[in-house]
């Protein structure tokens, strides 16, 4: 065989080779292909909110108050999903639900990931005092119940959009910084950092250029996983009535205002229940799938 006819059956085994294994890290993260469709269907919900909403998620009918959703007798395609106790449409009020949601999940990772990967490269890097005072404080806060805290907080700032995300974020920080820390320590004593080191650059460049850019995978799977519990912390927080006041459709108030009707108007209370569910569970699948596509160890199995 020729050296061309040798060359192109190589390229066409490694082509090959390729596709194989592209097929099978599709296979595997099929569950985070289900993940990235529940997160864009919910990111869509929010962003055009206006568009897909059927009806004004305020607008209060009384005549056509606990309508069944149209999948059950008694059901109207006017209102797809029914209506609640004040006669508003309630696929609207979830549809818009989605928004605060989805800005309540992210204000509150972006606020806690600031505080807690600051908190962590520091400790990690510098160590000593610096690292014992930090690591005392992620304990304490770990330690510390989350749901006494964030009331506490919330109480003190009073119930609003950005009161809850300050609550969240001031309590979620410590999962960053633990991992962050850790992962630093690790890092310092890497070739690359001491390189860094005997070159005479700045800690600041060193942890921007060296650590911080090293850190950006895990820290990335950590802001999956902590909007989706936001997004459930929120709900929680609304449902006890300290979250995202009345009338804003908030999918935690949504379950507080139905829980009367529970035993004889189901749907109240269980469709705002599976949309908390499906958007947790579509950023945990992508949570799950980018700590796969990251991890060496799953790209070389």
């Amino acid at each position: 065989m020729s050296l061309i006819g040798t060359r192109a059956a190589d390229a066409k085994t490694r082509w090959s080779d390729m596709a194989r294994f592209g097929l099978r890290r599709l296979f595997q993260l099929r569950l985070g292909v289900l993940g990235a469709f529940l997160l864009i269907l919910l990111v869509v919900s929010a962003v055009f909110a206006p568009y897909i909403a059927t009806h004004d998620p305020y607008a209060q009918t009384i005549t056509q108050r606990l309508v069944p959703p149209v999948f059950l007798d008694g059901g109207s395609w006017a209102h797809i999903l029914g209506t609640d106790q004040l006669g508003r449409d309630l696929f609207s009020r979830i549809v818009y639900g989605a928004r605060v949601s989805l800005i309540v999940g992210i204000g509150a990772v972006c606020l806690s990931t600031v505080i807690g990967v600051s908190l962590g490269i520091l400790a990690g890097y510098f160590g000593g005092l610096l690292d014992t005072v930090i690591s005392f404080v992620i304990n304490v806060m770990l330690g510390f119940p989350f749901i006494l805290l964030a009331l506490s907080l919330v109480a003190v700032l009073g119930p609003s959009l950005v009161n809850i995300i300050i609550a969240l974020g001031l309590t979620s920080w410590p999962v960053f910084a633990r991992v962050t820390r850790i992962e630093t320590m690790k890092l310092r004593d890497r070739e690359f950092v001491l390189a860094a080191m005997s070159q005479g650059l700045g800690p600041i460049r060193i942890l921007h250029r060296h650590v911080l850019s090293n850190l950006m995978a895990p820290i990335l799977v950590i802001m999956t996983v902590e909007i989706a519990r936001a997004i459930i912390r929120e709900s929680l927080l609304s449902f006890l009535g300290l979250g995202v006041q009345p009338p804003i459709p908030s999918w935690g108030s949504m379950l507080a205002e139905g829980r009367n009707y529970i035993l004889v108007v189901w749907w109240l209370t269980t469709l705002p229940g599976v949309a908390i569910f499906l958007s947790a569970l579509g950023i945990n699948l992508v949570g799950d799938a980018l700590r796969d596509l990251t991890d060496p160890r799953m790209r070389r199995s």
